[in-house]
């Protein structure tokens, strides 16, 4: 399968001359036909609910759109929940989802009435000292343990992460919470990453449902909701058929229909807190060549960097790249694409086939509209770059500046010399 960009060379000329590059560049179009049908493939269940994922995609004006087919927003932090605030999110709109979580951040959510999902059962008595009492409305996060198996792949390692309580621990966490007046349960679990298979929905709800039947019958308490969380990936490899979001849907409806149905639970609403798959696919990085090296490799110098999209640099991940007005030609040249980092693991690619890059090519790197922009950083003293947004009329708008100096060192204030920088 070929990758093909969202935009096109001379749209993107058209964007160059106001906005330079680097940029990250979203699809609205791409992204609102992606909400449309997640919407659809779940409508069997009266209370589904999608609760974008705020980290992977940080940008009021990206997630109004998804907001506008009745998104609400999954926080992990205070400036998510503040951010969610500022949009407009009334209570109810926001699923908490953190850990290792500050007094003040709990105290917050909960005066935003945001839904908390509370990572471990030594949380509870916290949030009882933070904010006095426990919500009516409460979810626990739920780890089985073990390795993670889809048939006979391996999947993920549950038992190594850091998140969620054990099977005996929420058990016990719903006995206590009813106990101290909790009155409508939901429960959560994340259990792999960028799935690519139209199984991990349907596989994670099973496990999911037969432990809210047990907790339900076992506890008394009243199950409300079920949180898929995230998981479900996108194929940044042209080689990887994507996720069909109407078969994942079904497979859950088959499942819902098999475990909850009979244990009459047929009301419980059913959530997902997708980030990665609403927004993946309709974002680039879009960079330009400007320098080009010729020693044991051959090297292309773009003008960005690992500080505007890491993935490649910290997991070794893999971004289709696209050299703009060159997409017909063929592959025979071998490439590093690197930034100006110093750091050797600044790249984007390795010895990766292109067409031949001359100095000046507009290069789009795939698939960055999550976990993109969203894990930039300032190392090496690198400005974070500018968001623009591809309207579906074909017109764009500055959805984010990039960075200046003064950013830079704003926080610096306090320093002697602060004021002599820009002079």
């Amino acid at each position: 399968m070929k990758k093909q960009p969202f935009v096109t060379k001379e749209k993107l000329d058209e964007i160059i001359a106001s906005v330079p590059t680097p940029f990250h560049l979203y699809d609205e179009k791409g992204i609102r036909e992606n909400a449309k049908a997640l919407r659809e493939a779940f409508s069997w269940n009266k209370g589904f609910r999608e609760f974008y994922a705020v980290k992977a995609c940080p940008n009021p004006f990206v997630i109004n759109i998804l907001r506008e087919y009745g998104s609400g927003c999954d926080c992990s932090s205070l400036t998510e929940l503040m951010l969610s605030k500022a949009m407009g999110c009334q209570p109810g709109d926001i699923m908490f989802s953190s850990n290792a979580t500050p007094a003040e951040e709990y105290a917050y959510a909960e005066k935003l009435g945001a839904i908390i999902n509370l990572d471990d059962i030594t949380h509870i008595d916290f949030l009882e000292k933070t904010i006095g009492y426990i919500p009516e409305t409460i979810s626990c996060r739920y780890n089985p343990g073990g390795l993670f198996k889809i048939s006979n792949s391996i999947m993920d390692n549950p038992g190594d992460a850091k998140y969620g309580m054990t099977t005996e621990q929420i058990f016990e966490a719903f006995r206590i919470l009813k106990a101290k007046g909790a009155k409508k349960f939901g429960i959560h679990a994340f259990l792999a990453s960028n799935t690519v298979t139209n199984e991990y929905y349907p596989t994670l709800a099973k496990i999911l449902f037969e432990v809210a039947v047990k907790l339900e019958q076992e506890t008394g308490a009243d199950i409300q909701f079920i949180n898929l969380s995230g998981g479900i990936g996108i194929p940044y490899k042209p080689d990887q058929e994507p996720n069909d979001i109407r078969a994942i849907g079904a497979g859950v409806k088959k499942v819902y229909e098999e475990v909850l149905v009979p244990a009459g639970m047929g009301d419980v609403a059913i959530y997902t807190e997708l980030g990665r798959f609403m927004t993946g696919p309709y974002g680039c990085l879009v960079t330009r060549a400007i320098h080009a090296k010729h020693t044991y490799k051959e090297y292309i110098g773009c003008d960005a960097c690992a500080v505007n999209l890491m993935r490649p640099a910290m997991y070794g991940a893999y971004h289709h790249i696209t050299v703009m007005g060159k997409e017909n030609e063929p592959c025979d040249h071998k490439y590093d694409i690197t930034g100006s980092l110093c750091e050797n693991n600044d790249k984007f690619a390795i010895d990766r086939m292109l067409p031949k890059i001359d100095i000046g090519d507009l290069l789009v790197i795939h698939d960055t509209g999550a976990h993109g922009f969203a894990m930039g950083y300032n190392y090496n003293g690198k400005l974070r770059s500018a968001e623009v947004l591809l309207k579906e009329d074909g017109s764009f708008e500055l959805i984010r500046r990039a960075e200046t100096p003064k950013d830079y060192f704003a926080t610096l204030d306090c320093f002697p010399i602060y004021d002599k920088i820009f002079e």
